[in-house]
């Protein structure tokens, strides 16, 4: 560098579009030359780690919300909108938190933030705030109808099943007593709960079940919700498990799978997008990472996660061009090409690599339709507004290259990456096309460059040429990279899960995992198509799920959808469609339904799995009243769909499997701790063909100090390690047996009964947990 001494020491800066800028100083080797070493960080968008949440107040109370974003550089630009409308920084002195003091009725509504860096923007989820008039309940007193199906022999004979009203406190806030927290959390929030319970006895054929039914709501101090997402990671291709693979929360271990490729994870408080990756100890699988769906209220949440398997290594000259295909389907051609050019391949600390290179492409091909089960991420991206975005894809490849007989890795750079303009269809998609790369802490996608047209010399096939997209990617770390097109057409699609075919409103089931993977359909072919363009997944809640879906308003089947549902291992059944769809039982009314298409998988062949249904991605016309209310919704009409009533038009899954103990008559639900009362909990135990009810049931979390007692007689069964057998009339073996648990566990189980050899009752005290209890005998 001229004017630069070799002894001077002199301070020496680098910059280069998409890193940060580095600083080193020059340090002299000899009396001549100095040498200097700059390292550049890659730039990253800014990504949220804390999102505001939502609040109620009274009138004149405070309150402060909550925002804090993660990126390089780190994020110190914050701005705050209300309903939308920016928040002026100097009346309101905000940063990372907005505090607002005196609070009036007009400053209701919904708060979120926008933080930058120098890559670009991101903006938080909504929260709401609501303000209430001085004295104005938060709760309502009266229990909101909640219908319970009592045992068959509970029920008048020939009347049908019998259900009783046992009472529902909504899950809503409560404003807090102290007002504003001045560190962010919110640690004296009240919810609305049972605040009393009344007995009452219901009179079967041959015992009274005594039940708790609720009489009183209340605001109480809310109980965390503790998110559990279990599950099990298998191969894509034979459905073994993954052993001990290490799992990532962001970049942060927490644990391994299991023997059998089982996990479970806790959800941390405040969570928005769970990303998980899960890394295969053999090398022989693909970085797996997961955006995974779950209940922020706490319910439990099962995933099977599906592990492509990484292709066999070719061997490559360092010194010579090199071409892998992108794409390997029988009776296709490859969607395009990686092309490294010669002395592309370098070591980690930079320097050339000349000798051979073992490299593995593995392509995940949208065109195999059954790729889209292993597909990683939620394909998604943030946008120049600091939106969250999808992306529709045209296939992800991974590049593991590393020296010819040993694990060192090796870089490359630039690559060439063409695609094949032929194999992009969908109108406007060519010239959208882009080049990414996926950050596995965040689980977003990030640009990494734009495509070019560029004519192929191959010789003329049938007096055309091979139209080639060409971009350029440098291969520095372990990361999945992507054709995609960011696509605007988007709307969401109402679906909600059921007890049983009945569709009863009362029968909701929460926690299923909804499933969508959008289709492009084959033109005049929408049943056969020809590839899958994106996937995603929502749980279901109190009030169903609405699920993110391409859609088209000029061609009702531009864009298609197949949906399935499941819970745990079970797989649930839509409404049917043969011989033709019925508006009362598919749960969508004419003339939308037809517009549609709604089939069944087993439209067409009834041998084939009734899991999920087919739709036409219509987006429903502005002003026509046949289609406003659902079950399809524009993007921008999210809280109406998430608000929807149960009448509105919406997709139906069903459970064909009945629970071993269907007959909860207590209003207890795992998903909202408030609800969880000190009081009897009741389960209906199986039958076996001869009517009676013998069985072996294991009760777990009871600490070492409880005591039980058997259905006959005073005895007190326990404390110390199990099992202990009832007694007779009981036959040995075939009695209650329970299995004791950890004595740091904070649960108190009192008694465990068995009135009228029917339903095995257990009683719990404050401080209280859940107890699993589970038949070991099957008949």
């Amino acid at each position: 560098m001229p004017r630069v001494c070799a002894s001077s020491r002199t301070n020496v800066s680098a910059q280069m579009d998409g890193f940060s800028a580095g600083v080193a100083q020059a340090q002299a080797n000899s009396s001549t030359s100095a040498v200097v070493t700059i390292v550049l960080d890659k730039l990253e968008k800014p990504y949220l780690v804390k999102q505001p949440e939502s609040r109620v107040r009274e009138a004149g109370q405070n309150v402060t919300f909550c925002c804090k974003a993660s990126g390089n550089p780190m994020p110190k630009k914050y701005s705050w909108f209300h309903n939308g409308t920016l928040l002026e920084r100097r009346e309101h002195r905000y940063g990372a938190h907005l505090e607002l003091r005196g609070l009036r009725p007009d400053q209701a509504g919904t708060y979120h933030c926008k933080a930058w860096n120098d890559a670009g923007s991101v903006h938080s989820g909504s929260a709401r705030l609501i303000v209430l008039a001085p004295g104005q309940p938060a709760c309502d007193p009266q229990p909101r109808e909640h219908l319970i199906k009592l045992p068959d022999d509970c029920s008048q004979p020939g009347t049908g099943p019998a259900y009783l009203d046992v009472g529902l406190c909504p899950d809503t806030l409560c404003p807090s007593p102290a007002g504003s927290s001045p560190r962010c959390g919110d640690p004296g929030s009240r919810c609305c709960s049972v605040r009393r319970l009344e007995s009452r006895e219901i009179h079967c054929s041959s015992y009274v079940l005594p039940i708790k039914v609720v009489a009183e709501c209340g605001c109480q101090k809310c109980l965390p919700p503790r998110g559990l997402v279990r599950g099990r990671v298998v191969a894509a291709d034979s459905g073994e498990p993954l052993r001990f693979a290490q799992i990532l929360l962001g970049s942060k271990p927490i644990g391994f799978t299991s023997y059998q490729g089982d996990f479970t994870i806790e959800v941390p408080p405040s969570t928005q997008r769970l990303v998980v990756t899960f890394v295969e100890p053999s090398g022989n699988f693909m970085d797996t990472v997961r955006v995974l769906p779950f209940d922020p209220r706490g319910a439990g949440v099962y995933h099977e996660v599906k592990a492509m398997r990484k292709k066999d290594p070719v061997i490559l000259d360092a010194s010579q061009t090199n071409m892998l295909p992108l794409g390997e389907l029988e009776e296709e051609p490859p969607l395009g090409e990686l092309v490294f050019p010669p002395g592309a391949f370098r070591r980690a600390n930079g320097e050339p690599y000349s000798g051979a290179v073992e490299a593995r492409v593995t392509f995940v091909d949208p065109r195999d339709l059954t790729s889209a089960a292993a597909a990683p991420s939620d394909l998604r991206f943030v946008d120049g507004d600091g939106d969250l975005a999808p992306l529709r894809t045209y296939g992800m490849f991974a590049v593991d290259l590393r020296a010819a007989g040993s694990i060192e890795q090796l870089q490359a750079g630039p690559l060439a990456v063409r695609v094949a303009a032929g194999q992009i269809r969908m109108a406007g998609h060519v010239e959208a096309l882009k080049l990414w790369s996926l950050n596995p802490d965040t689980g977003l996608w990030e640009e990494e460059s734009g495509f070019q047209r560029e004519e192929s010399a191959a010789p003329r096939v049938r007096r055309e040429e091979r139209v080639f997209l060409v971009g350029n990617v440098e291969i520095r770390e372990r990361r999945l990279f992507n054709l995609d097109v960011p696509e605007r057409r988007r709307c969401f699609v109402k679906v909600r899960a059921y007890a049983n075919e009945k569709f009863a409103p009362s029968e909701q089931v929460e926690g299923v995992v909804i499933t969508l993977v959008n289709l492009e359909p084959s033109p005049g072919y929408s049943a056969n198509p020809r590839a899958w363009g994106r996937f995603d997944s929502a749980v279901t809640g109190p009030n169903g799920a609405c699920l993110p879906a391409f859609c088209d308003a000029d061609q009702p089947d531009a864009y298609t959808a197949l949906v399935t549902a499941t819970l745990g291992g079970e797989e649930l059944e839509p409404a049917p469609s043969r011989p033709r769809p019925l508006p009362a039982t598919v749960g969508v009314a004419q003339p939308y339904l037809d517009k549609l298409g709604y089939r069944r998988t087993d439209h067409d062949d009834p041998a084939l799995k009734r899991n999920g249904f087919r739709i036409n991605l219509a987006k429903p016309r502005p002003g026509d009243s046949t289609e406003v209310n659902g079950p399809v919704y524009p993007w921008r009409n999210l809280r109406e769909c998430q608000e929807a009533p149960v009448t509105a038009s919406h997709f139906r899954f069903a459970r064909m499997e009945v629970d071993k103990y269907e007959y909860n008559v207590v209003p207890f639900r795992e998903g909202a701790p408030a609800s969880w009362t000190g009081d009897l909990l009741a389960w209906l135990a199986p039958l076996d063909p001869l009517g009676h009810n013998y069985g072996v049931y294991t009760v777990t979390g009871v600490p070492r100090d409880s005591t039980w007692r058997h259905p006959q007689g005073n005895e007190p069964g326990g404390p110390g390690p199990g099992p202990r057998r009832g007694s007779p009339p009981y036959p040995t073996g075939q009695g209650l047996a329970v299995t004791w648990a950890p004595a740091s566990l904070l649960c108190l189980a009192l008694d465990f009964s068995v009135p009228g050899k029917s339903h095995p009752l257990l009683q719990m005290l404050p401080p209280r947990c859940l107890l699993r209890i589970q038949s070991q005998v099957q008949w």
